[in-house]
């Protein structure tokens, strides 16, 4: 077992930490850690390069903050980083290691790994905010760039149908299944992919926490795989971007319900007729 490379990177826009996340993949960096203006990469050790880190990050203009994690360390490092997060009395998200929250309608139980949407981050937040207000009791439900599964495990937790839940990284899927796991889920499906399905199954609820470039790339099949009087429901935005959205959605039939605002980040609720 080898030590792991923590490479803290200071980033200002969500559409440049996903540039980036798949430029370090390309480099051998297995995990990543989205905060709200903070990149965390991780490596093993042996596959650090810190020439081709510093020529990488140079081309955006990046400072970073290298940090060496002893291999024996890790789930304490894990420990002492990760705290439960509680959205109102809605719901709560913690590790095994902590004890139960009480006071709230659900509990999630995860296994804070390396991969995007343990809660802390104002996008996943307000992600779970909006969910509760949206009937997915019966429903099918997909959610577009899972992460550590803790959407699609809170759709079903809200009595959604069936679930399909993707993500581009392999990663987040083996997190993402070892937690629906872990809360006993029976209705979800989780696929390595980075494409939403062209198929003809149409999805009463879509959610999609990813960013605005990502979005705007496959608003078309999004709408296309909603069906009649169906939602969509975006974030990982930042505040300039809800005219942009906007306007792209209008022409598919899609119409703007409402948008919440948590720091510099929004959450967009639509409606499809």
């Amino acid at each position: 077992m080898h030590n792991s490379i923590q490479v803290k990177i200071s980033v200002d826009v969500a559409d440049t930490s996903n540039l980036l996340i798949a430029q370090l993949n390309e480099l051998g960096y297995e995990g990543f850690e989205e905060l709200d203006t903070t990149l965390l990469a991780y490596c093993a050790e042996p596959s650090f390069d810190e020439n081709d880190l510093q020529q990488l990050l140079s081309s955006h203009g990046a400072a970073y903050e290298k940090t060496v994690i002893p291999a024996q360390n890790w789930n304490a490092v894990w420990e002492s980083n990760f705290s439960p997060v509680v959205v109102d009395n809605f719901v709560a998200v913690r590790a095994e290691f902590h004890p139960p929250i009480e006071g709230v309608e659900h509990e999630i139980v995860i296994t804070p790994k390396m991969s995007f949407g343990t809660g802390h981050h104002a996008t996943t937040r307000m992600m779970m905010q909006q969910m509760r207000g949206l009937a997915m009791e019966g429903k099918n439900i997909f959610d577009f760039g899972t992460g550590t599964g803790i959407l699609a495990i809170l759709a079903e937790k809200l009595g959604a149908a069936s679930v399909l839940a993707i993500d581009y990284d392999e990663w987040c899927i083996t997190n993402a299944t070892e937690n629906t796991a872990r809360n006993h889920c029976q209705n979800i499906q989780l696929s390595q992919a980075d494409v939403p399905p062209e198929t003809n199954e149409r999805f009463n609820i879509i959610l999609a926490n990813i960013n605005k470039h990502i979005i705007l790339q496959f608003l078309p099949i999004l709408a296309k795989n909603l069906t009649n009087k169906a939602n969509l429901l975006l974030s990982g935005l930042l505040a300039e971007d809800e005219q942009d959205i906007l306007a792209a959605t209008g022409p598919l039939g899609l119409f703007h319900i409402s948008t919440t605002s948590l720091d510099k980040w929004i959450c967009i609720l639509l409606a499809k007729n």
